[in-house]
């Protein structure tokens, strides 16, 4: 936000609506007093409009407060922290706007209950901060909300990969290929693309593509296979034909500036799965899958192989489709990471859709379970170095009696030397899935009591804990010694 006018407008109008309340005068009483139209002093609160000199004079006068406290910039201790909020520009990183929420009227709750309010943007603030959260991490958050709250599903994107697909005469039956994306970003919007181009240092390891904005140059990462190289073409196109142009240069990501970056590269990711993975398509093999009543690993397979995309476009997609065309609420997806011989698993990307899922990213350095299948496919492909690894269980939460169908697919990370990936999606188990997931009580299919993390989990017979159960110790130790105190208070009572 610039300090100056829009700032100045804001701070005025906090003050007008602050004496005006403390002073018991609606905008109403306002009007009648100061000859000033209700409409135009509401405009005058909201911070949409700055008066001249001489109705301010009006003002200072019906108010009986000097001219220079209503002009100045310094706000008494109750709108001091409001002050301070919008001059830091916070209200700027925070992509309010995707939320169907007003600047202004954000800013109006604030005025109306500054003391608690500002106590409580302090305390997301001192939480982000204390979690160590990144601007960057804070701009993912606020995507994933975005994704979650339309259950990750976008028509329009969906759309504008058909309208791309036939206007291209792309087939939309079957792979879609490097080859055709490229000639079309070479001849369609004068890419000229350097396959091995990114130089072999190893800061640069975990690059796939670098785009140079200047000469439409794309530098490809001489490691990058067939499929993740038909996703970044796919990407690179939904760049263009969407016309994104605030976006980020590099593939991975080395830092976002601001929300749009962000956005736009998701638009872009979206796109390119739409594109590769077809969703009519993919319905209805899904459909044939799901209606048998033994689950087939070879049929999951087919289906998957049937597409030009990595296990994570894949199960990426399905977070799209199923929720939409299956009607499958309660869905979680997790990505994880981990570094053989190192204990550490990261949970680096996640999704829940309608509701937040037991398994789920936690900022307090716990061990999760595992008993997750995520976890157990993942030390399996670094443990015995395999180039892809598939499991299926039903994961049976322990502690809220809630169980999952879990799919999970690990892989090795080609650009990092003993790393490993796994991408696993899950469906919570419920008479509706049941209709919908044929295969849900398919006896092979092994069932495994599961926790979240071991410092939260109640299982007593866990041969694979890292560490104590100390949350639930001391909730144990808490009613206890509410129990003791109870029993002084009656006794001295």
């Amino acid at each position: 936000m610039a300090i100056a006018e829009e700032y100045i407008r804001l701070i005025f109008g906090l003050k007008i609506k602050q004496i005006r309340t403390e002073k018991d005068l609606s905008l109403f009483g306002l009007s009648k007093l100061s000859g000033l139209s209700k409409s135009y002093l509401n405009e005058i609160e909201k911070g949409k409009k700055y008066p001249k000199t001489d109705k301010i004079i009006k003002l200072a006068e019906t108010f009986e407060v000097p001219y220079d406290q209503l002009v100045s910039l310094k706000l008494d201790k109750n709108l001091a922290p409001i002050g301070e909020i919008l001059q830091s520009g916070i209200l700027d990183e925070i992509p309010l706007e995707l939320f169907g929420i007003q600047q202004s009227d954000l800013i109006d709750i604030i005025a109306n209950a500054p003391s608690k309010v500002n106590a409580f943007i302090s305390t997301i603030i001192e939480i982000a901060q204390h979690y160590n959260m990144s601007r960057e991490g804070f701009y993912l958050a606020s995507l994933r909300s975005y994704q979650e709250a339309h259950n990750n599903f976008f028509k329009d994107l969906e759309d504008k990969a058909i309208k791309f697909a036939n206007s291209y005469q792309l087939n939309l039956d079957g792979k879609i290929n490097s080859v055709e994306l490229e000639e079309i970003l070479k001849e369609e919007y004068g890419y000229t693309i350097n396959e091995a181009g990114i130089p072999k240092e190893e800061e640069l390891d975990n690059l796939r593509c670098v785009f140079v904005p200047s000469t439409k140059t794309l530098l490809l990462s001489d490691r990058v296979d067939e499929a993740q190289k038909t996703f970044i073409y796919a990407k690179e196109l939904g760049y263009q034909y969407l016309e994104l142009t605030e976006r980020p240069y590099t593939f991975s990501w080395i830092r976002y500036d601001n929300f749009e970056e962000v956005l736009h590269n998701f638009y872009a990711s979206y796109f390119a799965g739409a594109l590769i993975i077809p969703k009519n398509h993919l319905r209805d093999h899904l459909k044939g899958l799901f209606a048998v009543k033994r689950f087939s690993e070879k049929a999951f397979h087919k289906i998957m192989n049937m597409y030009n995309a990595s296990p994570e476009s894949f199960y990426q997609r399905l977070t799209n489709v199923l929720p939409k065309d299956f009607g499958m609420q309660n869905v979680f997806f997790l990505r994880f990471t981990h570094k053989k011989g190192v204990e550490k698993f990261n949970l680096v990307k996640e999704l829940h859709i309608t509701h937040q899922q037991q398994p789920h990213a936690n900022e307090i350095n716990e061990h999760y379970c595992r008993r997750w299948m995520a976890i157990k496919t993942l030390q399996r492909t670094a443990n015995e170095d395999l180039d892809y690894a598939f499991n299926i269980q039903i994961s049976d939460y322990v502690d809220s009696d809630q169980q999952y169908l879990v799919f999970t697919s690990a892989t090795k990370d080609p650009f990092r030397k003993d790393y490993y990936r796994s991408i696993g999606i899950g469906f919570l188990i419920s008479p509706a899935l049941e209709k919908k997931i044929s295969f849900v009580n398919d006896t092979k299919i092994p069932k495994v009591k599961v926790g979240v993390t071991c410092e939260s989990c109640s299982l007593t017979d866990c041969d694979v804990r890292m560490a104590p159960p100390k949350r639930l110790i001391a909730k144990e130790k808490y009613k206890k010694t509410s129990k003791l105190v109870q029993e002084i208070v009656k006794k001295y009572s």
